[in-house]
């Protein structure tokens, strides 16, 4: 099966030898996002609430230049360098996903790149 990659200038450029995203058949690998302004390349904040926002903003540019939004996120990962972030990133999710919400897994991790406090990777489904 054929894949496809998918990219926007909307979201923060590739920086190794990885696709912003994949689609293979119906489904889309959007590679983790971190807070990084697209714009400038800087890392958003160290709040985690505005980053949280950031990486789904990211996310969901992403998702926009495969033709899907938010709602069609079957799965995340979120990745925490601590989870003591945890509910304040929990709240901002929160507001990204309607009913039913994608199934998640939420890890706590040694390191992210470049020392952010948060990564996320979804999978949609068209």
């Amino acid at each position: 099966m054929a894949r496809q990659a998918y990219s926007t200038a909307q979201a923060p450029a590739a920086i190794g030898p990885y696709s912003q995203a994949v689609g293979v058949g119906d489904l889309v690998f959007v590679s983790g996002q971190i807070p990084v302004d697209p714009a400038t390349g800087a890392i958003v904040s160290s709040d985690i609430a505005a980053a949280t926002h950031q990486v789904l903003a990211n996310i969901r540019a992403i998702l926009e230049a495969a033709g899907l939004t938010l709602g069609h996120v079957a799965r995340t990962t979120v990745y925490l360098a601590d989870m003591n972030d945890f509910a304040a990133m929990n709240e901002v999710y929160a507001g990204y996903f309607d009913a039913p919400a994608p199934a998640r897994s939420t890890i706590q991790v040694a390191r992210l790149p470049r020392d952010v406090r948060i990564e996320i990777d979804v999978i949609a489904v068209r």
